[in-house]
Parts: structure tokens; C-alpha cells; sequence
């Protein structure tokens, strides 16, 4: 039954109040019966029972659509009749199936300002949005308004602009290949390059890493190398609530001997056990151990670790001699051994493993687990991409597996753990701020316009340029910007300074209460939904995190009748911006999308036979030199290169802690699920600290104390405040908290070197007893 959102929301209190938080077990395994009554609560609370439990043995299956979720890969030939989702999957699709809906009315009842003092749990929850909504210059309240209307006042707004570059186009990672490929050529016949997206802020680093090292920016493995290899190393990752099939892979790696090494400041229920709720011993047993060797790494110690790790390889290595290193891989297909090997004469584990944090016999035990292996595979996840020197220690895992030979062979390589479904497909059709020449060239001489060659804003590019007046209208295709960015002060009233922000988007966020002088909610098909253009259904293609790239065919009935395809959404606004001036033919675009992979094909490599390949049952795997053995580096040709890295002086000061954010079990990227980290032993609260236990003690504090947080970079004071201490088994002056509430205390200065993505897991923190005097010293700032 339907049921339109159109009364006024109750009054909010302190959105900083805490609620009846309660701690319970943690638990030491994920996934088991919790996780499928979970999974299934969320439609039952949603009040689509049926209709959403129809659609979920659709999601990840052939024929169906993909999870909107994360970008973990569905088996190639051996889908589960019971069902190809998790938890967390489940939950996003009840978000997109509910049929609770926020139309004109609710926004009529509801001004923006009211809106925006409810917390991110709260706004998520309204429903799906119906129809286009327009916020007037100086209004209070968002009003409905015509697609043509509202197309017509985006064009309006960019074709006033001084230059193309003072618009910015940002992407997130659930917009498809077809949606994505038009949104990259509007922008560039335009005249910009200024496409943030959401691996801005997540994977950049990977392929900043990955690129100069192996050739390729993408990860080498495929699902069935998890199946047949001889040891996983994750690291800064957490597979049971990131990427929660992850574990079903591990559970098939480990039945056939493999050895899994978890290295993570916390302990994390999906790295120390697995209870797959599809076998008996899942569901009413204890399912399977994951890791054989946990290391919990200090927050930043992972540089010192890997290279105490090859220290005592390079010992065993000496004593063992061609037993230990691939010296034949090594000769044949590497630059730089030498010099990478004579920096060991300046180490000792002594040293290293203070740096990391852990007991040189436990560094050695993992290097005993690695020393005559050389099926190895390396994972990782935003533990590492989010750290400053986040490339440098990918690249320091390139450098173990090349000394190990453990890179383009059955069962080796490395796996970034990309978050967001369709992260890897936007990057692959060209939404890149900085695209290659022969990137340009293509579009070039395939649609007959010269595109701009200028580099363009990144994310944190780009909010600097708003602050500077330098952006004046922000476009995003999905996402929740304000959320998912670093310095949410600073990155509030950059965007309050914009002439126009646009949000096309299923749900209300954030994002849309913190807007420019002029705002467009336009509101989009979900991936269940059906998408039928000119009397025919429609399908989209995504790529997940190894390179597959398949079909997606909604299966919902859509909420409105008023809702519009990203594909045509972007079409509509190039036909209404560029008009004649276009060479585009954009009307043969939004008509079919078999138009838009048939030109996709001309561009991209790799896409040949596009259309006739996609509708193969499994769809089909993408080029990568790299997975196969030979790497195309810029700089080296056919040879992959050691890297010399450093490591990083990680000195606080005497009240000073180290503090990584995280998502909680009830959560994904921005969106907030519901209020509990089960498996943390969280329930009913989000604004909640994980301190080390002596830490507590020495600063004068106790489990359940009130505290406020502050961070110093730039000498600005950022506060976030009225957090509850939570003593958890975490390292000595780390802790951990929860975003997007402490984005807060991320310096959009604070950036991973040469990736330039937000440094999220390293932000230097002092911690008070809470003030409730504070809130007026927030609202001054």
C-alpha cells in the first residue's frame, strides 16, 4: 500500500542529543540467522513485504538487476538459488522498494531549516522522492516544478556563466555505464573537465597507486582465485559489513587451504568469523574461523609492518636462496631490486614493529605464513586509501607480491575492495577530472569536437573552488556531497555560496537541505526499478571491483510516474543547454540505451561487440594486461617497478590521539540503515568514541563518560561534540569513530599524497570532558 510523506515533521530537539545508548556483546562472527532476520525486518518495517521480497531474489541474479550496494562480483556460473545478497544489500533495496513517498505536500508542510535539524537516520527515512523540486532565491520551502521548467533553468544558469569551468559535475558510484558515459560527453562538449566523484573519496588512491606500478588501476584478481590460492592478506578492510559476500569467497578459499591474515586496528566480527546463513553450520552452528593470524595494527603502522614483514622474507630469502623470492619473475619482469633491497640495511624489526604496534613474533608468524607461498593475494580497503600515505603503502604491497612473483597468475594479485556498486564502471567511462590525451583524442574524432585538455576539480578540488567563488553551480548525479565529504563546516558554506546546486536522486539527503542560492531536486529510477522508454524495457550495464561488467534490469513497478532516467535526465539537459551548438545526436541517446553502448564501444577499449556481450548470461570481463601477466607501465615498459617508500613519523602530542572514522553495521557509505553496530556491541546510538582501555584511564575518564572532540589542523578548532567513550580492543592512542558526524574534524587539507582524497583514517584529535556550553561556541562558527 502506498503511502505519501506529507505531514509536518515534529519540531527537532538537539540534534547532538544522545539517545538510550546500550552496549551488548561484541560479536566474534558475521553474517547467521541475525543477518537474515535483519535483512528481511527492513521490508517488513518499509511495509513492502511482498513486493520487496520478490524483488531480492532478483538482485545479483541473471536476468535481474545489480545491488546497489557495494561492487563485490556475483559468482560467473554458480549463483545461489537461495539468493546472491547480504544484509546490507537487502536493506538498500528496501529503501528503494518502500512505497512511502515524499511528493510536493511534504515539502510544502516542511521548510528546509526545520529539515535540517533532524539527523541524516531521519531524513533518509521519508521515502522515495516523486516529482522535480525547485528552491527560489531566498525561499524557505522547496516547490514543484516542470521537467522542462527545471531543465530550462539549468541552462539558463550555465550558459551564463564566465566559463564552462565554473561548473562542476559530480558522480556517484550507483550511476551506470550508460548514464555515465553521456554525463562525461555533456560535460566535456560543454567545455569542462571538472567531474569530482565519489572515488575522489575512496579508491583514488588505488589507482593512483596501481597505475605507474602494474599498469593498470584496477584490481588483477577474479572471484575464482579466492577460491584457489594459498593465503589472503586484508588489510584496513572489513569484508562483514563493506562487503559482506566477500565472506561466502573467503569460506571457499579457507575449505581449500588457504591461509587468511587479517591486519586491522580492530577486530573486526567479519575478519575473525564467518556463519553463512545458506549452511546448516551457519545457521545453528559456529560457522568457520576467516582468520588464522589477526595483527591489530596501530592506525598508520601498516608501511612499518609490510616492511618488517619483508625484512624477515629477505632473511629467509638469504638463508633459502630462490625458495623465498620469484628471482626468475623478479629478472624477468621487474626494475629497481637491487636498490629496493639494500634499503633493508637501514631496518630492524626491533624498530619496525614498535612502528606498527605489533610483537616482532607475530611479524614473524605472518612471515612464515608468506615465506614458500606464492599464490598470495592482497586486499584492502579505505583503511588504507584514506591514510596520507595511502599510495605509497599500496605500492608497498606491489612491492611484496613482485618479490614473491605473486601478481598475474592463478590465485595472486591485488584486490582494492571498492565500496559503491558501479564505482569502477564511472572511472572506466571516462568520468576522470584528469582524462589522458588519448582519452580526448577518442571523443574527438568520434563525435567531432575538440574537448577541453585542461585538467579539471577533484572532489577536494572542487570544494575549495566553491569557497573561492571560482564554482558557481554544482550538478550531482547521485550521491549525498555534503555527507560524504571532509570539513563539513567549510564544505557548508562553500556550497551556500554556489548560484545553483542540482541533486538528481531517489531519496532525500543532507544534500539537499545545505544548498546554493537556487536549488533542483530531480528525482530517479532506482536499479530495481523498471525503466521502460518509448513502450520498450530497459536495461543498464555496471562493472564490478574485478573488471565484470553485465546487465541490470529493474523489476519494481517505480513509485511515480514522474520520475527520469539519469541517461535521459542528462540528454534533456544537453538538448536544453547546448542546443543547436550540439553535434551530439542526444535524442537518439534517451531513446534507447542500446544508442549509448553502441558509441561506448568506439571509445573505450575493451567494449567491442558492447551490445551482443552484455546480454551474455554472465556478461563479460574487461582487458587486463596485468591479470594476465604483463604489465604496459608509462615509464618502464614491459618491467613493473619497485618503489622505494619511507615510514612515517607518526608522533602525537602528549593529549593528542589518532582517530580513523568508520561506518557502522547499519550503514552504508551515507546512507544510515538504523541506529545499531551490531557486531560492535552498539545499540541505539551513533555518536559513540572506541577508546583503548588504559587510554581511558590515563586521561582521568570512564567507559560512558561525555566528551567533546576537537581537532587543530590549519590552527582552525573544529568540534564535534557530546560523544559517548566506549572502551574497546583497540591500540594504544587510537581511536575510532563513526562518519559522516565526525567528517567534521576532517581539514579538507587533510588529503592522501598525490591522490589528493581526504585523509579520514588520520586525523589527530584532542578529547574534553563535554561542555554543554559548547553548542554556542558551534553555532558562532
Amino acid at each position: 500500500m502506498e503511502k505519501d510523506n506529507d505531514k509536518k515533521i515534529p519540531a527537532a530537539e538537539n540534534p547532538y542529543k544522545l539517545l538510550d545508548l546500550k552496549l551488548t556483546k561484541v560479536k566474534t562472527s558475521a553474517a547467521g540467522l541475525p543477518a537474515v532476520i535483519a535483512a528481511f525486518s527492513d521490508f517488513f518495517e518499509e511495509g513492502v513485504p511482498f513486493r520487496g521480497t520478490r524483488a531480492l531474489f532478483k538482485m545479483n541474479q541473471v536476468g535481474g538487476f545489480d545491488c546497489p550496494s557495494c561492487a563485490w562480483p556475483d559468482p560467473d556460473d554458480d549463483r545461489s538459488p537461495l539468493g546472491e545478497y547480504c544484509e546490507n544489500g537487502a536493506k538498500a533495496l528496501a529503501e528503494e522498494a518502500t512505497t512511502k513517498k515524499v511528493t510536493a505536500a511534504f515539502f510544502q508542510s516542511n521548510s528546509v531549516y526545520d529539515l535540517a535539524k533532524l539527523d541524516d537516520f531521519k531524513i533518509g527515512r521519508m521515502g522515495r522522492l516523486t516529482e522535480p523540486m525547485y528552491m527560489p532565491k531566498n525561499g524557505t520551502h522547496y516547490k514543484p516544478i516542470s521537467w522542462d521548467n527545471a531543465f530550462k533553468k539549468i541552462a539558463e544558469h550555465l550558459n551564463a556563466l564566465d566559463s564552462p569551468n565554473e561548473a562542476a559535475f559530480y558522480t556517484s558510484g550507483r550511476t551506470s555505464n550508460e548514464a555515465s558515459f553521456v554525463y562525461q560527453l555533456f560535460a566535456k562538449e560543454y567545455g569542462t573537465n571538472n567531474m569530482p566523484d565519489c572515488s575522489n573519496m575512496c579508491h583514488e588512491t588505488s589507482g593512483t597507486a596501481l597505475l605507474p606500478t602494474i599498469g593498470i588501476g584496477k584490481g588483477t584478481v577474479t572471484l575464482h582465485d579466492f577460491y584457489d590460492t594459498d593465503v589472503i592478506v586484508i588489510v584496513g578492510q572489513n569484508p562483514g559489513t563493506n562487503a559482506p559476500r566477500m565472506m561466502t569467497a573467503l569460506e571457499k578459499g579457507k575449505k581449500n587451504g588457504a591461509k587468511i591474515i587479517a591486519i586491522n586496528p580492530l577486530p573486526e566480527a567479519g575478519l575473525m568469523g564467518f556463519r553463512n546463513p545458506q549452511q546448516i553450520n551457519g545457521v545453528i552452528g559456529k560457522g568457520v574461523t576467516l582468520a588464522d593470524l589477526y595483527l591489530p595494527v596501530k592506525i598508520n603502522g601498516d608501511m612499518a609492518l609490510l616492511k618488517a614483514i619483508e625484512l624477515l622474507l629477505l632473511d629467509f630469502e638469504r638463508k633459502s636462496p630462490g625458495e623465498v623470492f620469484d628471482q626468475q619473475f623478479i629478472g624477468e619482469k621487474t626494475v629497481g631490486y637491487d636498490t629496493f633491497i639494500k634499503q633493508f640495511d637501514d631496518y630492524t624489526l626491533e624498530e619496525l614493529a614498535v612502528a606498527a604496534g605489533i610483537s616482532p613474533a607475530a611479524i614473524y608468524e605472518a612471515a612464515q605464513l608468506l615465506a614458500f607461498k606464492k599464490r598470495i593475494i592482497f586486499c584492502w580497503g579505505m583503511g588504507l586509501t584514506q591514510q596520507p600515505n595511502g599510495v605509497d603503502m599500496i605500492r608497498e604491497i606491489v612491492n611484496l607480491l613482485l618479490l614473491k612473483g605473486s601478481i598475474g597468475k592463478p590465485g595472486a594479485g591485488v584486490c582494492p575492495v571498492r565500496g559503491h556498486s558501479n564505482v569502477q564502471g564511472n572511472r572506466t567511462m571516462l568520468i576522470n577530472e584528469k582524462p589522458t590525451n588519448e582519452q580526448l583524442d577518442r571523443i574527438r574524432d568520434v563525435f567531432g569536437f575538440e574537448p577541453p585538455r585542461e585538467h579539471g576539480y577533484d572532489v577536494v578540488g572542487a570544494i575549495k573552488a566553491m569557497h573561492q567563488g571560482k564554482v558557481k553551480v554544482l550538478f550531482c548525479m547521485g550521491g549525498n556531497f555534503l555527507s560524504a565529504t571532509p570539513d563539513t563546516t567549510y564544505t557548508s558554506r562553500a556550497l551556500r555560496k554556489l548560484n545553483l546546486t542540482v541533486c538528481v536522486s531517489t531519496k532525500l539527503n543532507r544534500g539537499h537541505l545545505i544548498h546554493g542560492q537556487e536549488a533542483l531536486i530531480l528525482p530517479t529510477f532506482s536499479r530495481s526499478d523498471i525503466d521502460i522508454v518509448n513502450g520498450k524495457p530497459q536495461f543498464v550495464s555496471t562493472e564490478n571491483s574485478m573488471g565484470v561488467v553485465q546487465s541490470s534490469k529493474g523489476v519494481l513497478k517505480p513509485v511515480s510516474e514522474m520520475l527520469m532516467n539519469e541517461t535521459q535526465i542528462v540528454c534533456r539537459m544537453a538538448m536544453a543547454t547546448l542546443g543547436s551548438k550540439s553535434v551530439v545526436n542526444w535524442q537518439r541517446y534517451a531513446e534507447s540505451y542500446d544508442t549509448v553502448r553502441d558509441d561506448i564501444e568506439k571509445c573505450i577499449p575493451g567494449f567491442e561487440d558492447y551490445n551482443v556481450k552484455v546480454r551474455q548470461k554472465e556478461g563479460f570481463y574487461l582487458p587486463n594486461a596485468a591479470r594476465d601477466g604483463k604489465f604496459i607501465t608509462r615509464d618502464f615498459g614491459d618491467r613493473a617497478p619497485f618503489t622505494l617508500t619511507v615510514v612515517p613519523d607518526n608522533e602525537l602530542g602528549p593529549d593528542e590521539y589518532m582517530m580513523a572514522t568508520t561506518r557502522t553495521h547499519d550503514q552504508f557509505n551515507t546512507t544510515i540503515y538504523g541506529l545499531d553496530d551490531r557486531y560492535r556491541g552498539i545499540k541505539n546510538g551513533r555518536r559513540v568514541i572506541f577508546m583503548n582501555e588504559k587510554d581511558i584511564g590515563d586521561a582521568g575518564f570512564k567507559t560512558g563518560d561525555k566528551v567533546d572532540l576537537f581537532n587543530y589542523d590549519d590552527n582552525i578548532e573544529r568540534i564535534a561534540p557530546l560523544f559517548i567513550i566506549v572502551a574497546y580492543q583497540i591500540p594504544e592512542r587510537n581511536t575510532m569513530t563513526y562518519f559522516p558526524e565526525t567528517n567534521v574534524l576532517v581539514s579538507v587539507n587533510n588529503v592522501v599524497r598525490e591522490s589528493n582524497m581526504p585523509a579520514s583514517k588520520y586525523v589527530k584529535i584532542k578529547i574534553r570532558k563535554h561542555d554543554p556550553k559548547i553548542y554556542d561556541l558551534i553555532d558562532q562558527l
